[in-house]
C-alpha cells in the first residue's frame, strides 16, 4: 500500500512550480506596461498561485500536523487570514485612498506569501566543500546584485530607460546599503523601480542568506548540523545552538524599529508636502527601512535637505535614532536589551527570584562599542557645531543647530543622509568626516567602515606601547591576540583598497579634483553614501572602479582574502621568533 508521501509529494512540488511562475508574473508585471488583457491573464495566474498553495497548506496539514511547528501554524493562519482579505477586497475593487493600485499590489504580497511558505519547505542541505562561509556569502551578495540589476533595467522600472551599468550601480549602491545614486532615485524611477530598490536595501541590510536560513528552519523546526555550522561562522555566534535564536533576534529587532521609525516618521511629516496618505505612507515606509539599513537611499533630491523637510527636526531625531541603532550591530542591541531587562528585574527583585546578582551583563563588546560610539558622536559633533556655525549651521535656530550638528556628526558613520548642503561645508569638516566615514558602524551592523571595535582596538594599542604594556587590557579584560592581528588587517586592507580606488579614479576622470575622488572612495568603501556631487557625472570607468569598492566595503576586504586564499591546516610547531625594527 502506497504512503501518503507518495500521492502529496507531487502536489508539494506542482505548488512549489507554480509558485515561482506566480514570482515570475510579478517581475513581469513590475517590469512592463500591460494592457487590459494581460493584467486579466496575471490576475488569472495570481488566483491560481493562490489556490495551489491552499490545496498545498491543506494536504501537509492533513499528512503531517503534529510535525508543523506552533510558530509555522501561527504564520499559515495569519497568512492564510490575510490572503483571504486581499482577495476579498480585490473582488470588491476597493482601494486606499492615495494607492491607486493597492489591491492589485495586496494580491502580489499574497502570491509572494505563498511563494516564501513553499520555497521553506524545499530542502537545501549546503556542502560545505563546495564553497566556505565567506565565499557562499561573497557569491549570496552578487547575484543579487545582478539580479537587482536585472530587474532595474526593465522598462517599468524607469520613466526614461537606464544602462546596464547605470543600474548595477543602482543595484550595488542598494544592497550594499551605500547610497551613492547616479540618477535621482524620486524622479528617474517609476514606483515600481522604487520598489525594487527598497527592496534590495532590506535584503542587503539584512542579507540573503538571513532570510533563507531563517524561514527555512522557522518552517521546519530545525536544520542539518553542516548547515548551522556555516550560519554560525556568517552570523559571528558564539555556539552553534544558538544560531537560529541569533537570526530570529536579528529579524524581529529589524522589522519592530522599521516599524516603529515609520510610524514616527509619518505623524513627522507635513501634509502639504505629499499629494494623499498613501504617498506619506511611502515615504515613512521608504525612509524606515533606508534609515536602519543605513541606506542613505531618499526619495528627495537633495535628501532631507530638500525644502519643507531641511527645517523638520523632529523627522531628523527620528531617523538619526533609527540608523544608530541600525549601526549599533544586532548582538549589541540584543546585549543591552538583556541589560535593560536585568536592570528592570533588580528594581522588582520579587519577579527576579533568589539569584538577583549577574555580573558582566554588559559583555565587553557592548562596552567597547558603546563608550566608542559615543565618543565619536560627542567629537563629531562639537567639531561639526564649531566649525559650521557660521556656514551651513546659519540658516538654523538654537535647537536646530543642535540637531542638524547631531545629524552632521551620526551621518558620516554610514548612514548617507544629509540635512545641509554638502558642497558647502569647511575643509575642516570635510576632513574630520572622512575620518567618521573611515570608522563607519559597529561590527554585525547594517553600516561599514573599519568598524567601532577595530578602531578602539587600534587606539588602546597605541596607549599600550606608549605605557610600556605588553598587552591590551580595558575593563579588567585583556583582548586576545587575534582580536588585534584581525583589527590590524582590516586597516590596513581598507588603506590599500581605498588607495587603489582614489589612484584609479584618478587616472580614469583626471579632470576632477582629488578631494572629491578621495571623499568618494571613502563614501564607497564605507558605504555611507555622502558626496560632493561628482558621482553622476564620473566615467563608465569610474562609475565600475566606485561600484567595486562599495561591493568591497560591504563584504570587507578580509572576507575577500579569506574567500580567495585557502586555510592552511593548523601545523603542531612554531619558529624561534625575533623582534624586527620598526622605528
Amino acid at each position: 500500500m502506497k504512503s501518503w508521501a507518495t500521492y502529496l509529494n507531487p502536489v508539494f512540488k506542482t505548488a512549489f512550480g507554480i509558485s515561482i511562475a506566480g514570482m515570475i508574473g510579478i517581475v513581469l508585471d513590475f517590469g512592463f506596461e500591460q494592457g487590459a488583457r494581460d493584467k486579466l491573464l496575471l490576475d488569472f495566474l495570481f488566483y491560481i498561485v493562490i489556490m495551489a498553495g491552499v490545496v498545498s497548506l491543506a494536504a501537509r496539514y492533513i499528512w503531517k500536523w503534529t510535525a508543523i511547528p506552533v510558530n509555522a501554524r501561527i504564520f499559515d493562519i495569519t497568512s492564510f487570514a490575510l490572503t483571504i482579505f486581499i482577495v476579498y477586497l480585490h473582488l470588491g475593487h476597493l482601494q486606499m485612498h492615495g494607492i491607486d493600485d493597492s489591491p492589485f499590489l495586496g494580491i502580489k504580497f499574497a502570491v509572494f506569501l505563498t511563494f516564501l511558505r513553499e520555497f521553506s519547505e524545499q530542502r537545501v542541505s549546503y556542502k560545505n566543500t563546495l564553497l566556505n562561509p565567506a565565499q557562499l556569502f561573497i557569491a549570496s551578495f552578487l547575484i543579487i546584485i545582478f539580479l537587482g540589476a536585472i530587474l532595474l533595467i526593465l522598462p517599468n522600472a524607469t520613466h526614461e530607460g537606464i544602462s546596464f551599468l547605470d543600474a548595477l550601480f543602482t543595484s550595488t549602491s542598494a544592497v550594499c546599503v551605500t547610497g551613492l545614486i547616479v540618477v535621482d532615485t524620486g524622479t528617474y524611477f517609476t514606483l515600481s523601480g522604487q520598489y525594487i530598490i527598497m527592496g534590495l536595501i532590506q535584503i542587503g541590510g539584512l542579507g540573503i542568506l538571513t532570510f533563507a536560513s531563517y524561514f527555512s528552519y522557522f518552517f521546519k523546526g530545525g536544520a542539518s548540523y553542516e548547515n548551522q555550522v556555516v550560519l554560525s561562522n556568517i552570523t559571528n555566534s558564539q555556539k552553534i545552538g544558538d544560531v537560529f535564536r541569533t537570526l530570529k533576534y536579528v529579524l524581529f529587532i529589524t522589522f519592530t524599529v522599521e516599524s516603529i521609525a515609520a510610524l514616527l516618521i509619518y505623524f513627522s511629516l507635513d501634509v502639504a508636502c505629499f499629494q494623499g496618505t498613501g504617498d506619506e505612507i511611502y515615504f515613512s515606509v521608504f525612509h524606515a527601512i533606508s534609515a536602519y539599513c543605513n541606506a542613505g537611499f531618499s526619495t528627495l533630491p537633495n535628501s532631507l535637505y530638500e525644502e519643507g523637510f531641511r527645517y523638520n527636526y523632529f523627522l531628523h531625531l527620528v531617523v538619526i535614532g533609527t540608523f544608530v541603532l541600525g549601526g549599533l550591530g544586532f548582538p549589541i542591541v540584543v546585549n543591552i536589551l538583556k541589560f535593560l531587562k536585568y536592570q528592570l528585574l533588580r528594581i522588582f527583585p520579587e519577579r527576579a527570584g533568589s539569584k538577583n546578582y549577574k555580573p558582566w551583563v554588559l559583555n565587553l563588546n557592548s562596552r567597547i562599542t558603546l563608550v566608542t560610539t559615543t565618543l565619536l558622536t560627542l567629537v563629531g559633533f562639537v567639531g561639526f557645531f564649531i566649525t559650521e556655525y557660521n556656514h551651513t549651521l546659519v540658516e538654523h535656530n538654537g535647537f536646530g543647530k543642535v540637531v542638524t550638528a547631531l545629524f552632521g556628526a551620526t551621518t558620516p558613520r554610514t548612514a548617507g543622509f544629509n540635512s545641509v548642503d554638502m558642497t558647502g561645508l569647511q575643509f575642516s569638516t570635510l576632513m574630520m568626516i572622512f575620518l567618521l566615514m573611515w570608522i563607519g558602524a559597529s561590527p554585525a551592523s547594517t553600516g561599514g567602515g573599519i568598524k567601532t571595535s577595530t578602531f578602539a582596538i587600534a587606539t588602546l594599542n597605541i596607549l599600550s606601547l606608549a605605557k610600556g604594556k605588553s598587552r591590551i587590557e580595558v575593563f579588567n579584560r585583556e583582548i586576545s591576540d587575534i582580536s588585534v592581528r584581525r583589527a590590524f588587517s582590516v586597516i590596513s586592507l581598507s588603506l590599500i583598497a581605498i588607495g587603489t580606488g582614489i589612484l584609479a579614479i584618478a587616472i580614469t576622470d583626471p579632470e576632477k579634483d582629488l578631494l572629491g575622488i578621495a571623499f568618494e572612495c571613502f563614501s564607497a568603501y564605507s558605504t555611507v553614501g555622502l558626496s560632493v556631487g561628482i558621482t553622476a557625472q564620473l566615467s563608465d570607468a569610474g562609475k565600475l572602479v566606485i561600484t567595486l569598492l562599495m561591493f568591497v566595503g560591504r563584504i570587507s576586504m578580509l572576507t575577500l582574502m579569506i574567500a580567495i586564499f585557502n586555510k592552511v591546516k593548523l601545523k603542531n610547531y612554531r619558529y624561534p621568533s625575533e623582534e624586527i625594527l620598526i622605528n
